[in-house]
């Protein structure tokens, strides 16, 4: 007999409501309902009225969850899920970004960790970090891999 909320069709193909989809994924239904109507998760079958989801959509939340975390847009994340020659401009636009990103990251951690040893009132007047500041505007953007 299938499990509360769960109906098997098939052999081994259990489909999740929405409720077990968010319990195992950490995700709210209604983040997967935003993004059933935004075209990033496909739509489920529907049993009396109920979404029915597949073990995969468990996966594919975690994809979507991962790609949100390294800072893709929903109109990225949608591209990054279409056919390779679609999705390698914008990956390869976005490696761009983050590493940019890590450069000033690297640069906001020296210039804090100067100005909790820096003896000077005012840091701006500090040499050693004018210095510095001078060598983050004459140092290009992090090279392409």
């Amino acid at each position: 007999m299938p499990a509360s909320g769960e109906e098997y069709e098939g052999r081994n193909n259990v489909r999740m409501t929405i409720g077990r989809l968010a319990e195992i994924t950490g995700v709210p239904a209604s983040a997967i309902r935003y993004w059933e109507r935004h075209g990033l998760l496909p739509e489920p079958e529907r049993a009396s009225g109920q979404r029915r989801y597949p073990p995969e959509a468990a996966e594919r939340i975690t994809v979507l969850r991962k790609c949100q975390q390294a800072g893709l847009t929903l109109v990225e994340i949608k591209e990054f899920q279409r056919e390779q020659p679609r999705r390698e401009a914008m990956i390869r636009a976005k490696i761009s970004e983050i590493e940019q990103r890590m450069v000033d990251l690297e640069h906001a951690h020296q210039l804090l960790t100067h100005a909790l040893r820096c003896g000077e009132e005012d840091i701006v007047r500090c040499p050693k970090f004018r210095e510095q500041m001078a060598a983050w505007q004459t140092a290009g953007p992090a090279p392409a891999p």
